[in-house]
């Protein structure tokens, strides 16, 4: 039997009792302390020094996967989503972690050996995805997901390279946004007054406050002296737990002793974010009336009543749930008489009457929250009565006079 073991820890290639050729590289040292050293084996000698070399170019270069469990790209997931994101991420981005991982990823790729994964098993997942009726941004957010995922694996040794940084993402159509024209944004309004917490319309409406930011206001954000609110916090979606032990066989949402696991709200992440907004006249009005009918509300609803400060809630105090906001929204849409729209439509249509209005950019971006000149340009729409206004304006210096005189815009005599 041919034998070039070396003892003091550098690589060796033998032929083994089984015929077969073998390999053992030193690649580092493991938790224990003890040396890593790792198997390689083949059929020939050139074979197994193949391998030698590649294993010795991984450890020169820092790549060699980590020793110990094989992970599957289902165990990696799950582990990575409850294990190492919790509490490194804002809630709402590990809840679109999360259901990417549970809906999306594990199911469709959750069985390939997280080592073997491709560029390519990627692609094909996301065309699955869009043919199956997914939206491309879904399929989108999965890629983000698995990216993320994969790059963490690649920290901590668990890979060599990050495929999901090779495979092409879905591309996304940039959606196309028409917001609201003034007579819309007033007969919404009119709508909104005839029903409960009918300012917080006009906060969206008026203002361009994300849903987040008016449902998290307080009345201590409110200054009715100076006319001005102040953004600080964003209101969350809530998540619960069961509170019954999981024995009623409802969602824990709909458990009748459901328990309460994320906090109600979070401050504004950036300093853009918080910010003063102006309060128009009638706004103020108008927000000294709800108050008032809130005192009565609370007042009826008495040892009910749970006092937190919020400018809109429910009939017992309680802030606003955003599904059942939007929910509010939508039918609020309908009862208007008015064409079909996002939430966030609203704060398109804010911006851009800002624009309408001529309100300098800098002060429309501190309103607005944001921090890049770029979002003016994603949430300001040029409009057709716009247009057909500037459209008069040219038509009045190039050929007012001329028309004044009876001529045509090309010169001629009438």
């Amino acid at each position: 039997m041919a034998n070039t073991r070396k003892p003091n820890g550098d690589s060796s290639i033998y032929e083994g009792s089984d015929g077969r050729w073998h390999g053992r590289v030193t690649v580092g040292v493991k938790d224990d302390g003890t040396p890593d050293r790792r198997h390689v084996s083949a059929k020939t000698r050139p074979e197994v020094t193949a391998k030698v070399r590649k294993l010795e170019k991984l450890r020169d270069d820092g790549t060699v996967p980590k020793a110990g469990q094989k992970w599957t790209v289902g165990k990696w997931l799950t582990h990575w989503i409850t294990e190492i994101v919790p509490g490194t991420v804002s809630e709402n981005t590990y809840d679109g972690y999360e259901v990417a991982v549970r809906v999306h990823l594990v199911p469709g790729l959750g069985a390939h050996r997280l080592e073997k994964l491709e560029p390519e098993h990627l692609e094909r997942f996301y065309r699955k995805m869009q043919d199956a009726g997914s939206a491309a941004g879904t399929a989108h957010q999965a890629h983000r997901t698995v990216r993320v995922a994969l790059g963490e694996a690649l920290r901590r040794g668990h890979l060599t390279r990050n495929v999901a940084t090779v495979a092409k993402a879905p591309k996304l159509e940039e959606e196309e946004v028409e917001p609201f024209e003034i007579e819309e944004v007033q007969a919404l309004m009119d709508t909104a007054r005839q029903r409960r917490n009918s300012a917080r319309w006009i906060f969206a409406l008026a203002l361009g406050l994300r849903q987040g930011e008016v449902l998290g206001l307080q009345w201590k954000d409110v200054d009715f002296t100076r006319g001005v609110a102040w953004v600080r916090r964003g209101r969350l979606r809530p998540k619960y737990r069961h509170g019954c032990g999981d024995r009623c066989g409802r969602k824990p949402g709909f458990c009748p002793q459901k328990e309460l696991v994320r906090r109600e709200t979070k401050d504004t992440k950036s300093r853009a974010g918080r910010r003063a907004v102006p309060l128009p006249e009638q706004l103020v009005v108008i927000l000294r009336q709800h108050k008032e009918e809130q005192d009565r509300e609370r007042a009826l609803a008495r040892d009910l009543w749970t006092d937190k400060g919020y400018v809109f809630t429910s009939e017992t105090g309680e802030p606003l749930n955003p599904s059942t906001d939007y929910h509010h929204w939508k039918r609020l849409l309908r009862e208007a008489g008015i064409r079909d729209g996002r939430l966030h439509d609203a704060r398109h249509t804010a911006s851009t009457v800002l624009l309408l209005l001529g309100v300098p950019e800098r002060i429309v971006m501190a309103i607005m929250g944001w921090s890049s000149t770029s979002m003016a340009q994603r949430y300001q729409h040029v409009t057709e009565p716009m247009l057909n206004d500037v459209g008069k304006k040219i038509g009045e210096a190039l050929w007012g006079e001329a028309v004044e005189h009876g001529y045509t815009a090309a010169g001629g005599g009438s």
